[in-house]
């Protein structure tokens, strides 16, 4: 069969969510025996979002292969099989780079480029860019409708309506139905002026996604369908939910699935959700909690850790358990004590970047060592876990990592200026490469120690895990920590890179040089996160028959 593609635009404000909408597509498509495969186009300048601020951008996803990437890539790999790579996002900035270098390299010689075609033209190109054996294709397109950013973008989606047919295309306009307290009532308008929006430039949308508080009445559908010139069935309602792994079940009772395949002129089988059912159900009614401390520095905005967040709720979903995260802010544990670590039943650590709150994260991984308290540390947290040991077990006082302080006398974590990537390609680099694509990036084998907390969470001895970041342990301080009690339970089949530590006589203590939350997913919790949330429960029990004694 040749491909379909959803087409799925947002109008009237950010954040509405199209990016749960678009895997909540991809999931109900599935249930229905089809393969998906999700696009995101991104209307910003940078080339990819590496060198954005957590707080302008919220989390950057890595792909396998080693794409850094919008963070609702990691929606669509955690609603669906699909699996993302370096062709699931793409940005203005990677399309007039690859525009303008053709122009230097004299292959549009003779004639003026501009926006249209040849922006379009490879727009249309990089959307068609499928892999095989696929059935839809579901496109994002970031930003709203109304921005000067998303015009090319939208451009490009009308013309490949022309390109391949209505049956092989269509158009979900994601918008926005505000309740207007003061009047008791829901208001239409900014709906239809959206609408409006796009039919200006030529798109006419197929189906209406109406974000709104409440399941909006027949009388108000009714409306909105003639106002803006869809059939009555294809408006949608997308009620806000609690938990986002709702949404699939609320788009299958809206009829969503039915129309996006009547329209598509799909014949499938019906959809079979039970294991969403299961999962809301677990979430919602669980027999156990536990509450993690997530110590990091972007904690006021959620985004900043997404994926880590879910995360921790697929580790509680696999201990029937519910997560309660205890959002800390490390640069106010360097200012403060660590009164915010009390009554914690384990303790994470995540990645970041820069020296504010490093301190603070230390001494919340002390905390966490001395008391016997379960922890995590993920990519940074792995490396403040082995300058945490090294400063307080080995008795190297000063020891630190370079990227903080370039004349500790003891560079625990240090910079690796060649090395080789995982195309076997030499990589060089040093502290004034740039900042965009240098890291150690996408996913690397691991060999697991046997006996470990690692060998016996994976229970295998061999795995392969995203990586982002550009510092690594220094194998030359390895026995010097071995001797006071770490142990190296990863390492990358070279022998020359440290994956995983862990410490002896700690009930739970391991930390990762890689990201592992990038490969959860609500019906297969990754087996880290499983076992962290395993072993904070049971320090959890273990605490309250303490207290009762």
């Amino acid at each position: 069969m040749r491909q379909k593609f959803i087409f799925i635009t947002g109008g009237v404000v950010s954040s509405l969510g199209k990016g749960i909408a678009s895997a909540s597509i991809g999931a109900l498509l599935e249930a229905r025996g089809l393969t998906v495969m999700l696009k995101k186009l991104d209307p910003y300048i940078n080339v990819d979002p590496g060198t954005m601020s957590p707080f302008q951008h919220g989390e950057v996803y890595v792909t396998d292969d080693g794409a850094e990437t919008d963070l609702d890539l990691g929606h669509y790999e955690r609603f669906t099989n699909s699996i993302g790579s370096k062709k699931s996002n793409f940005t203005t900035g990677q399309v007039y780079d690859t525009v303008i270098s053709r122009e230097r390299k004299g292959e549009y010689l003779g004639v003026t480029v501009q926006v249209i075609p040849h922006i379009t033209d490879e727009i249309k190109k990089r959307i068609l860019d499928v892999d095989d054996g696929i059935d839809i294709v579901v496109v994002e397109i970031g930003g709203t409708v109304g921005d000067i950013e998303s015009l090319p973008f939208l451009e490009a989606i009308r013309q490949l309506r022309n390109d391949l047919g209505k049956e092989y295309t269509l158009f979900i306009h994601l918008t926005l139905v505000p309740f207007i307290k003061s009047a008791d009532e829901v208001k239409t308008k900014p709906t239809q002026h959206s609408v409006k929006e796009l039919r200006e430039i030529g798109i006419q949308p197929d189906i209406l996604i109406c974000r709104a508080e409440k399941f909006l009445t027949q009388p108000i559908k009714d409306k909105i369908a003639l106002f803006c010139n869809v059939e009555k069935d294809a408006v949608i309602t997308a009620k806000d939910v609690d938990i986002i792994y709702e949404v699939p079940l609320l788009f299958y009772k809206e009829g969503l699935d039915e129309k996006i395949t009547r329209l598509l002129n799909i014949w499938s089988r019906k959809p079979d959700l039970s294991k969403w059912e299961k999962i809301v159900n677990t979430i919602k009614s669980p027999k156990k909690q536990v509450e993690i401390a997530l110590v990091g520095k972007y904690v006021s905005l959620k985004d900043s850790y997404k994926s880590l967040n879910e995360a921790l709720v697929h580790g509680g979903i696999a201990n029937n358990a519910r997560v309660n995260i205890r959002y800390v802010d490390s640069e106010e544990i360097e200012s403060g004590t660590l009164e915010q670590l009390d009554g914690i039943d384990g303790i994470l650590i995540p990645g970041g970047f820069g020296d504010r709150g490093i301190e603070g994260k230390i001494a919340a991984i002390k905390y966490a060592r001395e008391h016997k308290i379960p922890f995590f540390g993920l990519c940074l947290g792995m490396q403040l876990a082995v300058i945490e040991i090294s400063r307080n077990l080995a008795g190297l006082k000063d020891a630190h990592s370079t990227e903080f302080n370039e004349n500790t006398p003891y560079p625990v974590i240090y910079l690796i200026e060649e090395w080789i990537d995982r195309e076997n390609r030499m990589q060089k680099r040093d502290k004034f490469s740039n900042k965009g694509g240098t890291m150690r990036l996408g996913a690397y084998k691991c060999l697991l120690k046997q006996g470990s907390l690692a060998h016996k969470a994976y229970m295998q001895d061999a795995v392969f895990e995203r990586h982002r970041h550009r510092y690594e342990f220094n194998m030359a301080f390895r026995k010097t920590l071995e001797d006071c009690g770490m142990e190296i339970t990863g390492i990358s089949p070279d022998g020359k890179l440290a994956e995983i530590i862990e410490l002896k006589g700690h009930p739970w203590f391991l930390a990762c040089q890689f990201h592992p939350e990038f490969k959860s997913k609500p019906f297969d919790p990754h087996p880290l996160f499983k076992e962290f949330i395993k072993a904070s429960l049971k320090h959890r029990q273990e605490k309250s028959k303490w207290k009762k004694k």
